[in-house]
């Protein structure tokens, strides 16, 4: 392997480990912001576990597309989902947020990073459209378990990306379950410790 190449893949994970300070809206069973390294965790736990509902999708590609999903939000951070309507070019800003933080590697290799986020931005492939899927439902499965403020928006769970989560059976019987619990957590309050569906 090239030299260069090296040193600049090393330089692109140094800069992409921003990511772990990167807080979201979404809180810890413990009370703790969320960062968006731990929710792209998760989201890869998420796919692994669901594997075997996932047949005939590429694994290897699904789980590359959660890593690079939210990688844009290293540079300038999370927009929570409340907020998206006031920020018309999230999409156009993580696209330049990926291309500035990606700026070190290779060619071939930048361009499949970009690629897989392009892919998923535009839910353009079954394995995007089940990643969208994916990061709305474990979202809401952060939210349900979360100790979160007393002012937290349950009721927003209730209508977040249901236009990705009801596009396949799977999906939507995931999200039975989670709204269920997001019931839950509106019935008990904000000061009850999070159920984990």
């Amino acid at each position: 392997m090239d030299l260069d190449n090296i040193k600049g893949r090393l330089v692109f994970l140094q800069e992409a480990e921003k990511l772990k300070s990167v807080l979201r809206s979404a809180h810890t069973s413990t009370g703790r912001t969320e960062s968006t390294a731990e929710h792209t965790w998760r989201l890869c736990l998420m796919a692994m576990a669901f594997e075997d509902e996932l047949a005939g999708m590429d694994m290897l590609k699904i789980l590359k597309m959660c890593l690079v999903h939210d990688l844009g939000e290293a540079i300038h951070g999370d927009i929570p989902a409340v907020e998206k309507s006031q920020h018309p070019d999230k999409s156009e800003q993580e696209k330049t947020d990926l291309l500035h933080l990606t700026r070190s590697l290779d060619e071939p290799y930048r361009a499949g990073i970009m690629a897989l986020w392009q892919e998923y931005e535009d839910a353009s492939s079954p394995e995007a459209r089940a990643v969208k899927a994916l990061d709305k439902l474990e979202t809401i499965l952060q939210h349900n378990q979360g100790i979160n403020p007393p002012d937290f928006d349950y009721g927003f769970n209730l209508t977040y990306g249901q236009e990705h989560t009801s596009a396949d059976p799977l999906f939507a019987l995931m999200r039975s379950i989670l709204d269920e619990g997001t019931r839950q957590r509106m019935a008990e309050g904000a000061d009850h410790p999070g159920r984990p569906v």
